[in-house]
């Protein structure tokens, strides 16, 4: 698959995926003899994971050093679970922070409906009194 198929089957633009190979968050993209870039099923799939994981967040750093690890091969399994587990426990984090947020902004949300609106209700009615 070329860049330009990479890039539009999973909405990721064709430099973004060039910038991800050359700092490290993919690994080396498969070329053809003539140098252009092949993404292959094992690329596709890194391409799916940082997506993924940049979109919920996850530090760049931790992700290259997780492919790094990745490439020196099986004996680094456990530096590489220990970088998920770190990141999940952040991710977890985030989330209950989020949850806190949304619950404070419905809170303040459920406030103006009960004062606002009520308040917006009596002076329709005083006005359709006077009118």
């Amino acid at each position: 698959m070329t860049i330009a198929e990479a890039s539009k089957k999973y909405d990721i633009s064709a430099d973004t995926l060039r910038y991800y190979e050359r700092i490290g968050l993919i690994p080396p993209v498969p070329r053809t003899k003539s140098g252009i870039r092949d993404y292959d099923e094992a690329s596709c799939g890194w391409i799916q994971l940082m997506k993924c994981m940049r979109k919920a967040g996850v530090q760049i750093e931790a992700l290259i050093e997780y492919v790094a690890l990745y490439q020196q091969g099986e004996e680094t399994a456990r530096a590489r679970k220990a970088i998920l587990e770190e990141q999940r426990e952040q991710l977890r984090m985030r989330l209950e922070e989020m949850q806190e947020s949304l619950h404070l902004l419905d809170k303040k949300i459920q406030h103006y409906e009960e004062t606002v609106c009520a308040a917006e209700e009596n002076l329709r009615k005083i006005e359709k009194e006077r009118g």
